[in-house]
C-alpha cells in the first residue's frame, strides 16, 4: 500500500498503528483483477468478478481495528473474496481461517495469499454454517451482509470474543457482537453497504 493511501486513511481516523503496519505490508493490487490493478491505491471498492467486491481500505482498517486482533487470535472469516483482507489479519499475526462460496474466487484467492507466502485455512463452502470443528474463535468476520445473523456464528464464538458484520439488506449496518459472561451485547457502529451473503443460511 502507497504511503499517500496510508496518509489518507490516518486522516479518516484510523489511529491503530498495528492495522496500518499490517495494511502497508500487503499489497492490495495482487488482490486484485488485471483491469483494476492500476486503481489499487483508490479508497474505494473494487469489482473482483462473479458479482464480489473488494472492500475500500477504510473500511477494512476499520472493520480490523474494531475486531482488535491479537497476534495468535484465531479468527473466523465468512466471505474470502479476493483474500485481501484475510491477507491483513494474518499479516497482523492472527489464526485465521477463511470460507468462501465461490469456487473460481476461494481458487484465486488461495494462489495469491500462497505465492505471498501468508498462512490462511481456506475452505470451499456455505459460510453460513461456520466452521464447527475448529471452532471456538475469537473473532469472527463477515465481509458480506446477512438480513439476520446466522445462528452458526454465535455458536463458533468464544467466551469474550467480537463478532462483526454487516446486517441488512438494501439498508445495512456495521454490528460489533461481544460475548461476555455467556450474554451477546451489541454496538452499532456506522453504515455500510457490502455484497449480500449466500448459503443455507442467508
Amino acid at each position: 500500500m502507497d504511503r499517500a493511501l496510508l496518509a489518507h486513511l490516518r486522516e479518516q481516523g484510523i489511529t491503530d498503528e498495528r492495522v496500518l503496519d499490517a495494511m502497508a505490508r500487503v499489497p492490495r493490487a495482487r488482490f486484485l483483477p488485471p483491469e483494476v490493478r492500476a486503481q489499487a491505491g483508490a479508497d474505494v471498492p473494487l469489482p473482483i468478478g462473479y458479482g464480489q467486491t473488494i472492500s475500500q481500505p477504510y473500511v477494512v482498517a476499520l472493520m480490523t481495528s474494531a475486531l482488535d486482533v491479537a497476534a495468535g487470535a484465531r479468527v473466523l472469516e465468512i466471505g474470502t473474496g479476493s483474500g485481501y483482507q484475510a491477507a491483513v489479519l494474518a499479516a497482523l499475526g492472527a489464526d485465521v481461517w477463511s470460507i468462501e462460496i465461490v469456487p473460481e474466487l476461494h481458487l484465486r484467492a488461495e494462489a495469491t495469499l500462497g505465492a505471498l507466502g501468508l498462512e490462511v485455512h481456506l475452505r470451499l463452502g456455505d459460510g453460513t454454517l461456520g466452521w464447527p470443528e475448529a471452532a471456538p474463535f475469537e473473532r469472527v468476520l463477515a465481509t458480506a451482509s446477512p438480513r439476520v445473523i446466522p445462528p452458526a456464528l454465535f455458536a463458533g464464538l468464544a467466551e469474550g470474543g467480537r463478532l462483526l458484520t454487516p446486517v441488512g439488506g438494501s439498508e445495512q449496518v456495521l454490528q460489533l457482537w461481544t460475548r461476555s459472561d455467556g450474554a451477546l451485547h451489541v454496538r452499532q457502529i456506522l453504515p455500510v453497504r457490502f455484497v449480500p451473503f449466500t448459503g443455507a443460511g442467508a
